[in-house]
């Protein structure tokens, strides 16, 4: 027998397929919130729960390595956790820093570099096995400095145009010194004789002591240096200064001029710091180390820590960090590229 079913209204259809709509939306928004849930409690996790290790990619002693430690010791007592320092050297700092960008992007492997780590020896090194621009995620600029050129006493030059007009009389003739090929001064010299059109010459030492020993004794004539190790000499009269690379006058030694003051416009070159982690580590540990290394600058003993010797701090966002790199990277990229100077 043929079994009759009531016949279902179009109203009542209707009605069933918005409550599945409804059922389907609440499935999905439920889905969501544990989606969001999940997220907030990642976000949460707590940071730091251990030690952290800032690898420095200088011997101790160094510049690099004395602000580092001054970062480091701000951070430790900021954070609750030891933040150690793990030295490196070689390679003008490409060493320690391939080593940071291949470390896993956890929050507990930093990097504290300088210039040479960061824009000259990627530019002047074949294969230093890292880009600092992509492998690294910026956290904060700590501090600057503006280097300084100085020259044997005895030398027959008191300005920067007198020594570019003897240079032009005697090219090849007027050598100057650095800690070594691809090191920052080396590079700050190339840009001199890029920006001059002089001939110098070169002369690669392995260090500073060294170079300048040699300066002081009248067998090289010149370098451009950071300050850190200049100033004590000049204050003493064992090296003449003739002019600093930064936009303003150095307070230690006010009566030297710029390199803009002295003829050279847009002459402007200097050292620099910066604490890093590698590419990828979580937003908010980035924004965390910003904030208390940016508070560590902003106090007045770490700050007059700093002016002693004889850097300026720079606070500011990773953002600004991020800028400068790429800034400072475009400098050391033409330098290295119009001076032909390469690394194998």
């Amino acid at each position: 027998m043929l079994e009759l079913r009531p016949a279902v209204s179009l109203e009542t259809k209707d009605r069933v397929r918005e409550e599945i709509v409804i059922t389907r939306r609440t499935c999905l928004c439920g889905l969501g919130v544990v989606g969001l849930s999940r997220t907030v409690h990642a976000v949460a996790i707590p940071y730091p729960t251990r030690p952290i290790r800032v690898i420095v990619p200088f011997a101790p002693g160094g510049p690099a390595d004395t602000l580092a430690r001054i970062v480091a010791n701000r951070l430790t007592g900021a954070l609750g956790q030891p933040v150690i320092l793990d030295n490196r050297a070689g390679a003008g700092g490409t060493i320690g820093a391939k080593a940071a960008a291949k470390a896993d992007p956890d929050g507990y492997t930093l990097l504290y570099a300088n210039t040479a780590a960061l824009v000259v020896g990627p530019n002047v090194y074949a294969n230093p096995g890292y880009d600092p621009l992509s492998q690294f995620a910026p956290i904060a600029l700590v501090a600057v400095s503006y280097n300084i050129l100085v020259m044997n006493p005895a030398f027959p030059v008191n300005s920067v145009q007198e020594l570019i007009a003897y240079a032009k009389a005697h090219p090849g003739t007027i050598n100057f010194a650095s800690p070594g090929n691809g090191t920052p001064p080396h590079m700050v010299g190339e840009l001199f004789k890029l920006r001059t059109g002089i001939d110098i010459v070169h002369v690669p030492y392995k260090g500073t002591a060294a170079d300048l020993t040699d300066i002081m004794a009248g067998r090289i004539e010149m370098t451009i240096e950071n300050p850190s190790v200049l100033v004590p000499l000049i204050h003493q009269g064992k090296l003449k200064a003739l002019a600093v690379t930064g936009e303003t006058r150095n307070p230690q030694i006010p009566d030297v001029p710029t390199m803009i003051e002295s003829g050279l416009p847009d002459f402007v070159s200097m050292s620099f710091t910066g604490l890093l982690a590698p590419a990828g580590v979580r937003r908010e540990i980035i924004t965390r180390l910003n904030a208390e290394v940016n508070a560590g600058l902003r106090s007045p003993d770490m700050s007059a820590t700093l002016e002693k010797l004889g850097v300026v701090p720079r606070p500011g966002s990773p953002e600004d960090f991020a800028a400068f790199l790429a800034k400072e990277n475009r400098l050391w990229v033409s330098v290295a590229k119009g001076a032909g100077i390469r690394i194998e």
